[in-house]
C-alpha cells in the first residue's frame, strides 16, 4: 500500500484546454488517428476519472472506470487485433462533477497509452466538449451520476476513421495529485449481450405537462392505452432478473423522434416505473434521446439498473420501426464453477437464486445492488459476499481489491472504510468485521502476502477502536454502529452489537499477528480482548441476574454474537439456541401477522433479516439444528421467492431492493455443510477441513471450486438407515482433515491425490 501522492504516473493525464474541474454532466470526446505498418494486436491503457466508453474504428469496445481511490488508481487493459493500415480510437468522457457511489468527484481527466505488440503507438489526442448532451437535467438519484438527455442530430461522428477533427483543440497535461497508477488486479467486468422479445406493446398518447416539468412522471403517466389520437408507441421487457446493463436498440425512425428509456426493478400497477427506492432523495432512471432520422442504434453511455425495460417512442406510429431489441449486461462473472443439487428442488432453486444474485451485484467491485446505489459496502462485499463467492467462483479478486479500497479510504484516526471509494462512509461494526474478512480471505486463498501487506492498517483500524475504549465498552462516538436493519440497541453507555463484534476483530487480529510473527503484537491484542470479554460477560451476567425474560433483554442480534464467541456454555448455550429458534418462527415472514420491516426506520424486537442469516444460522447448523435451518430457507427464501422470484430482496419487504447479494447466505451455508469442506489454506497447501451437516436429506452433490485456480473438488454423499456414504474426487492433491466425530477416535489426515470414500454413521453427519 501506498498513500504517496507525489508519486509519478506512468500516465500522461489530459483533459480539455479550457475544461474546469467544477463542470457538471459533462460530456467530452477525445480521438487520435495513427497507421499501423503490420497487422498486429493492438493494447490500450485507460483510465478516466468518471465513466467512459471507448471505440476502436468506430466501434464500442469497452467501458470503464474501475472505481479506485486518490491514492491508489488502477488503469485498465484493453486489446484487439488490428489490420495494417489507419484507425483511430475514440472516447466518450462524463464528467459528473459531484461524488457518487464509485468514485469521489476527483478533478476531470483522461489517461491513455497505446502499443501494437509491444511497440509504443505514439499518440496525438484531440478533444471536444460534446452539446448534444444537454447537461444536469436530472440525476438518477443522490448515489449515482445524471440521466442522457441527447439530442443525437448533434452528435459528431467523431469515433469514425475519416472525421475532420482539424477544428478540435489538442488536449493538455493537467496534474491531478493521484498516487502512481497500476494495472487493474482483477479481470475486467464482462459485456454480455442479450436478446428479448417484449412482453407488452401497444400506442400511447401524452397526458402530463411540458418535456422537462417532471421527467420521470411525464413517462408513468403517458396513456399506454389511449382513446386520444396516438403520438407514439410503447414496449416493455423482462429481462429475467434484476440487472446492470444498457439497452442497446437499433430503430428506424423519422428525424426528431424522441426515444425514452425507463428501468425499475419491479413493475407497479403493471407498469415501468422510472423512480428508485430508497435513494434518500430525487430519483430518476430513465434516459431520452432525438433521433437524427433513419437507422440509428440508441444506447446509453452509462449502465442502468432493473430488471424490466420499456421504450417510449414519440413519433408517428406508422413511421416507427423497430431492427434490433438487445442489452448489454456489465457483470464480472461468468458461470458458475461451483454447483449444489439436493433430493429438495426448492433448496437447490435458493441456491441458485443467490448465484445470480450475486453475479448481478458484480462489476468492477461486489456491490450491494445495481440499481439504487451500486456501492462497495464492506459488510456486502466481505462478510456475506466472500463466502459466497468462495462457494460459487473460483476468482476472490474482487473480495482482495475490496479490502485494500477499505484501508487507502481509511479516516484519519485507522477506522477503515465501510464504503468506499465514492461517498466513504465510517461503520465501526464494518471496521470491525474487515479484520475478520482479512483472515478469513487467508483461509480461503493461503495468501499470506495480503496479511503482511494490510497488518499495519489493521493496526490503526484496532487503534481507532482501543481510542474509543471506556470501563462500559467502545463509545457510540466511533462511527455509525450498524448491526442490522431492524436492529433495537440495548440501553446503557454502549452498544454491546457493537462491542461483540470488535471483540472478534480483536482476537482475530491477535491471531494475524501470530502468523507474521508479531509476538508481542499478538499477545497485546488478546490481552485487549481479554478485557473487552470482561466488560461484556458483565453486560450478559447483569442481565441473568436481573431476572424475568433475559433473553427478550438480550435480543436476537447479541444472542446470535454472544453464541457465535462463545459466550454461552452448555446449558446456557442450548437456552440460547432455543430462543434463536423461538424468536425466529414469531417474525415474518414465519408469523405473517408479526412486524414488517417497511423501511430503514422501523426497528422492532420481532425482525429478522437476511442479511444476518450470516451469523445466525451457522451457530445452530453447528449444533445439530440443519433441519430447522433447511426449514428456515424453505419457509423465509422460499416466501421471498413469491416476491421476486429470480434475485433476492435486501430484507423480508418488496418495498426495498430487488437484488441484494448480502442476502444469499443460504447459497454459501448449504454449499459449506451440505458438501463439508472448509478451507484451511492457512495451514498451508490445500487443506480442507471435512464437516457434514446433512438433516434429513437423503443425498447431495456438488462442486467447490478451489480460490485462485480453475480447478473444482466434485462431492457427493447418500444415507440410508444403515449410514452415509460420502464420495470426494479431485484434479489435484489435497489434504483432508477428518474429524475425531467421523473417525470414531483420533481426528486424522487424510492425503487425496484423486479419490475419497468413505462411511458414516448418520449421528456424525447430524
Amino acid at each position: 500500500m501506498t498513500n504517496d501522492l507525489a508519486v509519478e504516473s506512468p500516465f500522461s493525464y489530459l483533459w480539455l484546454p479550457d475544461g474546469r474541474s467544477d463542470d457538471r454532466d459533462l460530456h467530452v470526446a477525445f480521438r487520435s488517428e495513427f497507421e499501423l505498418s503490420a497487422p498486429g494486436t493492438l493494447t490500450w491503457r485507460a483510465l478516466a476519472v468518471d465513466w467512459f466508453a471507448t471505440w476502436l474504428d468506430g466501434r464500442r469496445v469497452a467501458e470503464g472506470p474501475s472505481r479506485f481511490p486518490a491514492s491508489r488508481p488502477e488503469y485498465q487493459t484493453f486489446s484487439a487485433p488490428v489490420a495494417a493500415g489507419r484507425h483511430v480510437l475514440g472516447f466518450l468522457v462524463n464528467q459528473i462533477g459531484a461524488p457518487t457511489r464509485l468514485l469521489d468527484g476527483l478533478p476531470p481527466f483522461l489517461a491513455c497509452t497505446v502499443d501494437c505488440d509491444g511497440a509504443e503507438v505514439p499518440l496525438r489526442w484531440r478533444c471536444m466538449r460534446v452539446d448534444a448532451f444537454t447537461p444536469n437535467v436530472r440525476r438518477v438519484n443522490p448515489q449515482l451520476g445524471f440521466i442522457e438527455w441527447c439530442d443525437t442530430r448533434r452528435l459528431p461522428g467523431w469515433a469514425d476513421l475519416g472525421f475532420d477533427d482539424s477544428t478540435w483543440p489538442e488536449a493538455v497535461s493537467v496534474t491531478r495529485g493521484l498516487g502512481v497508477a497500476r494495472p487493474l488486479s482483477t479481470a475486467n467486468p464482462r459485456a454480455i449481450e442479450h436478446n428479448f422479445r417484449a412482453i407488452a406493446a401497444g400506442e400511447l398518447a401524452e397526458s402530463f405537462g411540458y418535456e422537462r416539468d417532471d421527467v420521470p412522471a411525464r413517462f408513468f403517466l403517458r396513456d399506454l392505452a389511449p382513446a386520444l389520437p396516438a403520438q407514439g408507441v410503447w414496449r416493455r421487457y423482462d429481462l429475467g432478473r434484476v440487472r446492470l446493463f444498457r439497452p442497446q436498440f437499433t430503430l428506424d425512425l423519422p428525424a426528431g423522434a424522441v426515444v425514452e428509456f425507463a428501468y425499475c426493478e419491479s413493475l407497479a400497477h403493471g407498469r415501468v416505473t422510472p423512480w428508485i427506492t430508497l435513494s434518500t432523495g430525487d430519483s430518476c432512471n430513465l434516459d431520452h434521446y432525438v433521433a437524427r432520422g433513419g437507422e440509428q442504434e440508441f444506447s446509453p453511455l452509462t449502465p442502468r439498473g432493473g430488471r424490466f425495460l420499456e421504450v417510449h417512442i414519440l413519433a408517428d406510429p406508422a413511421k416507427v420501426r423497430f431492427i434490433r431489441e438487445a442489452v448489454v449486461e456489465r457483470t464480472y462473472y461468468g458461470p458458475a464453477a461451483g454447483a449444489l443439487r439436493t433430493d429438495d428442488p426448492l433448496l437447490n432453486r435458493i441456491w441458485t437464486v443467490g448465484v445470480e444474485t450475486h453475479r448481478a451485484c458484480s462489476e468492477d467491485a461486489i456491490t450491494d445492488n445495481p440499481t439504487r446505489e451500486r456501492g462497495q459496502w464492506a459488510g456486502d462485499m466481505v462478510t456475506v459476499g466472500l463466502d459466497l463467492v468462495s462457494v460459487t467462483f473460483a476468482d476472490l479478486r474482487l473480495c482482495r481489491r475490496g479490502l485494500i479500497h477499505s484501508a487507502e479510504c481509511a479516516r484519519t484516526d485507522g477506522l477503515v472504510a465501510g464504503l468506499c471509494p465514492g461517498g466513504a462512509a465510517y461503520l465501526s461494526t464494518f471496521a470491525a468485521q474487515w479484520v475478520t474478512a482479512c483472515v478469513h480471505y487467508w483461509e480461503l486463498t493461503g495468501e499470506h502476502e495480503l496479511l503482511a501487506e494490510l497488518f499495519p492498517a489493521a493496526e490503526r483500524n484496532l487503534g481507532a477502536f482501543l481510542g474509543q475504549l471506556t470501563p462500559d465498552g467502545v463509545r457510540d462516538e466511533l462511527g455509525w454502529g450498524f448491526v442490522d436493519w431492524g436492529y433495537v440497541r440495548n440501553p446503557g453507555p454502549s452498544d454491546m452489537g457493537v462491542n461483540l463484534h470488535t471483540l472478534g476483530a480483536l482476537r482475530d487480529l491477535a491471531r494475524w499477528a501470530e502468523a507474521l510473527g508479531h509476538g508481542d503484537r499478538a499477545r497485546f491484542y488478546a490481552g485487549k480482548a481479554g478485557e473487552l470479554r470482561a466488560i461484556i460477560e458483565r453486560y450478559f451476567a447483569g442481565e441473568f441476574a436481573a431476572g424475568g425474560d433475559a433473553w427478550t433483554r438480550i435480543g436476537y442480534h447479541r444472542a446470535v454474537l454472544g453464541l457465535r464467541l462463545g459466550f454461552f456454555a452448555d446449558g446456557q448455550a442450548r437456552a440460547a439456541r432455543a430462543y434463536l429458534k423461538a424468536h425466529m418462527l414469531q417474525c415474518f415472514p414465519n408469523d405473517p401477522s408479526a412486524p414488517r420491516l417497511s423501511d430503514p426506520g422501523a426497528n422492532h424486537p420481532r425482525l429478522i433479516t437476511p442479511y444476518f442469516a450470516h451469523f445466525a444460522m451457522p451457530e445452530l447448523i453447528e449444533h445439530g439444528d440443519m433441519d430447522f435451518v433447511l426449514a428456515q430457507y424453505r419457509a423465509c427464501w422460499g416466501w421471498a421467492l413469491t416476491q421476486q422470484p429470480a434475485t433476492w430482496l435486501e430484507v423480508f419487504d418488496p418495498r426495498w431492493s430487488h437484488c441484494h447479494q448480502w442476502s444469499g447466505s443460504p447459497t454459501w451455508q448449504m454449499s459449506r455443510h451440505l458438501l463439508g469442506l472448509r478451507p484451511r489454506r492457512d495451514r498451508g497447501g490445500l487443506q480442507f477441513e471435512v464437516s457434514l451437516a446433512t438433516g434429513s436429506l437423503s443425498h447431495a452433490s456438488g462442486r467447490l471450486p478451489i480460490a485462485g485456480t480453475e480447478h473444482t473438488i466434485e462431492v457427493s454423499w447418500n444415507k440410508d438407515a444403515s449410514g452415509l456414504r460420502y464420495s470426494l474426487r479431485t484434479p489435484v492433491p489435497i489434504i483432508l482433515l477428518l474429524s475425531s466425530r467421523l473417525t470414531d477416535g483420533e481426528a486424522q489426515q487424510v492425503e487425496v491425490a484423486d479419490r475419497f470414500t468413505a462411511s458414516w454413521p448418520l449421528a456424525a453427519c447430524r
